[in-house]
């Protein structure tokens, strides 16, 4: 028998674990160098399902075993030497990793959907969650804790922590697909996709690299041990501000941020640049994404794209990067994003700094140019002058209707993509926008709430909304934006266009539409999903009979605008 001194599985694999049905599954782990490892998956009866051996090398060891079918209550044995490792209430089913940010991480338990869901035994049985270690340093306390993970089961106590997104997702799945779903997640609130990337992807570019730069330049002359106790020292003044911070809300709910500033000083989050602060480039690539590579996933969902809003101009770089990242490692060049573009978002007493609108027309670009990346629109599901939604049920279920025609080709298509900016023509004083998954064409619905706060908001910076405001906009060759008129569906019966105009520019150039960070979103697909925010530059040609129809494109405006 082969030494098995130093043999480990890797802790993703545990109890209650979720196999991808219909992929080769890899498993893997650390052993002596020469060392011999089988594995054996059996079904609910003891029957071996498939079986595969391989030699350590360079401490590590990897095998795969044959695709199976769905199926729950398999076990797997993977024998090393004279020690043998077994994992029971093994299913067979749809694996999807859930990364991101807070909005990704936001807890099941506060959510607004969250009570109800928690309160049902049944009501997630189809699902399981595994939690990544969330440590963002390689320390002792990081491998201990680590090996305390495992798989979890709805009769789990913990599983009001899962990922309230993950866990609506994999539900409603779970019932589309009759097989159990499990849910990796890998999150972190706060965090900068950069975090989740290896230092490879980062250092190819130029622009991308500044992530590097900057945090070297951060730390430039401080030892590993002067950053570990500064930190350490951040943590103890963090955790001090937080509590007073949970006092004072007793006392005053729904004190602003702002206003708890001025009484307890200003918040330390995110703490200073440091090897053990989670936010650094790459940490949580080698912390989070590392451990649990090459484990056999369907896809990713992700959430992310508010903590690098100071860097907008990069983020599709960014974002690509990440993906091929991703791709590269897992050895699956055709491994399934499903991510969501950014809703509405401002707080209250801050400028319009327009940067959310530059990353979620980044995010539109990768779903425009990355092969099976498809944007879910969350346009219309932000919260007034707060970050973090509480609703989430809506989104997930956007998301998995998302992989349901896309990734499992199981539904049309149109049914389940927001409409989207194809093409903007002109006529004579008037622009004419083409869309995507809009065949039926529009409708207009209200939403003066948010109209009201948009207001309020501007009223805050000195401004004004123009009375004349419908959340669309064009401009002249000048590059000076005034509030556009619209009509619905264009005069060569075309339901997928949009006519623009406005008295105060004769020959608009460009358009756009949702240009603000939070705002009213009015405009939705026959398919129930909003228009994704957009800006464009009109071809240099009048298209076809556009052009021929200037005078009752105006008109059908006129009469739309005066009903």
């Amino acid at each position: 028998m082969s030494d098995s001194k130093n043999f480990s599985v890797a802790a993703v694999f545990s109890h209650h674990m979720v196999l991808q049905r219909n992929k080769w599954t890899v498993v893997f782990g650390e052993a002596e160098n020469g060392s011999l490892v089988e594995a054996s998956l059996y079904d609910d009866k003891g029957t071996v399902l498939c079986k595969n051996t391989c030699i350590a090398e360079n401490g590590h060891w990897l095998l795969q075993l044959e695709p199976q079918s769905a199926q729950t209550d398999c076990k797997l044995v993977i024998i090393c030497g004279n020690e043998s490792k077994s994992f029971c209430d093994i299913a067979i089913g749809e694996v999807w990793l859930a990364g991101g940010q807070s909005n990704m991480e936001f807890e099941l338990q506060n959510c607004k959907e969250g009570p109800a869901e928690l309160a049902d035994d049944e009501a997630g049985k189809k699902v399981r969650f595994y939690y990544t270690n969330k440590i963002g340093w390689m320390d002792e306390h990081f491998y201990e804790a680590e090996r305390n993970t495992a798989w979890q089961t709805w009769e789990s106590p913990a599983r009001g922590a899962w990922s309230a997104v993950g866990y609506f997702f994999a539900k409603k799945l779970a019932a589309d697909l009759d097989c159990v779903v499990g849910v990796i997640g890998c999150n972190w609130g706060g965090t900068s996709a950069s975090a989740w990337m290896r230092r490879e992807f980062l250092e190819e570019d130029r622009d991308l690299n500044t992530y590097l730069s900057d945090y070297a330049e951060a730390t430039r002359g401080k030892s590993i041990e002067e950053q570990c106790k500064e930190f350490n020292d951040y943590e103890i003044e963090n955790a001090a501000w937080q509590e007073k911070f949970s006092k004072l809300w007793e006392k005053q709910p729904g004190i602003t941020w702002a206003e708890a500033e001025k009484i307890l000083g200003k918040n330390p989050w995110p703490g200073p640049a440091s090897c053990k602060n989670p936010y650094r480039p790459c940490g949580l690539y080698d912390c989070m994404v590392a451990r649990i590579l090459p484990y056999t996933l369907k896809g990713v969902l992700w959430y992310q794209g508010e903590s690098d809003d100071h860097k907008p101009s990069f983020y599709y770089k960014l974002f690509r990067s990440l993906i091929d990242n991703w791709r590269t490692d897992w050895k699956d060049e055709d491994l399934p994003f499903v991510f969501v573009q950014l809703p509405v978002h401002r707080y209250e007493a801050d400028p319009d700094f327009k940067h959310w609108c530059l990353v979620r027309e980044a995010q539109a670009k990768v779903g425009a140019t990355v092969r099976n990346a498809w944007l879910t629109s969350a346009f219309d599901l932000g919260q007034y002058s707060d970050i973090h939604p509480v609703a989430k049920k809506v989104l997930a279920e956007r998301m998995e209707k998302n992989a349901l025609a896309n990734v499992y080709q199981l539904i049309p298509s149109l049914d389940a993509v927001a409409p989207q900016i194809e093409g903007c023509y002109p006529g004579e004083g008037l622009l004419v926008l083409t869309f995507t998954n809009a065949p039926l064409g529009f409708e207009v619905r209200e939403d003066e709430s948010r109209l009201e706060e948009y207001k309020k908001m501007e009223a805050n910076q000195g401004k004004a909304v123009s009375a004349e405001f419908t959340g669309f906009e064009i401009a002249g060759s000048d590059g000076a934006w005034y509030p556009a008129k619209f009509a619905l569906g264009g005069t060569d019966g075309k339901l997928n266009t949009i006519i623009l105009c406005s008295d105060k520019v004769s020959r608009p150039v460009a358009a756009r539409y949702g240009w603000y960070n939070y705002g009213p979103v009015t405009i939705y697909g026959k398919n129930g999903l909003p228009l994704c925010p957009f800006r464009i530059t009109a071809a240099g040609k009048v298209c076809g009979q556009a052009g021929k129809s200037d005078n009752t494109g105006h008109a059908k405006i006129q009469q739309i605008m005066t009903v």
